[in-house]
């Protein structure tokens, strides 16, 4: 703190002390001189200046609680980018299509059948190419994206666990 800010603490210290005292507790403010005024005013502002100004301090980041599996799903569809969106693969939808899911399916799984065919539908009114991944004939897959549970959607940024009704999955290909 300079030197000059300092200096001002110190009598407004000693002026709210003195009110502790019963002298001060006697004193009526409202009853000073235009000269003690300016100056018990300029004694507040050069304390209140002195205090350190925290309106242009900014909050910390809010933390990511997800931040750490987002990246590792991240980087483990990346690294198996491949597999799960090359055109050539079993699916639908035009093979240039500008979005892509990776539909995980086990066979007699009725959800993922149900996947199937909402799928099928969106493919109709969306850009979207689908590939068809059957989780038991690709275990190893299935195990380095971490997904146990059919069907399961694999986005080229992010994975979804478990049958999405169309109109979620809409919105995902919105954004």
């Amino acid at each position: 703190m300079p030197a000059a800010r300092q200096t001002g603490l110190l009598p407004l210290a000693a002026g709210l002390f003195s009110l502790a005292t019963p002298a001060g507790a006697g004193t009526d403010f409202t009853d000073l001189t235009p000269t003690e005024r300016a100056v018990f005013h300029a004694e507040i502002r050069e304390a209140l200046l002195g205090l350190p100004d925290l309106t242009d301090k900014i909050a910390p980041p809010p933390i990511d609680p997800y931040a750490d599996a987002i990246e590792d799903d991240l980087a483990r569809i990346e690294a198996k980018a491949a597999r799960l969106f090359a055109p050539g693969l079993p699916g639908f939808g035009p093979k240039d299509a500008r979005q892509t899911i990776a539909l995980m399916v086990r066979p007699d799984c009725p959800e993922c059948a149900r996947a199937k065919a909402e799928l099928r539908k969106l493919a109709e009114t969306h850009d979207l190419r689908v590939t068809l991944i059957d989780i038991t004939e690709n275990p190893d897959l299935a195990q380095a994206l971490d997904l146990d549970l059919a069907p399961s959607y694999v986005l080229p940024d992010m994975m979804l666990r478990g049958h999405m009704p169309a109109i979620v999955l809409q919105r995902y290909l919105a954004e």
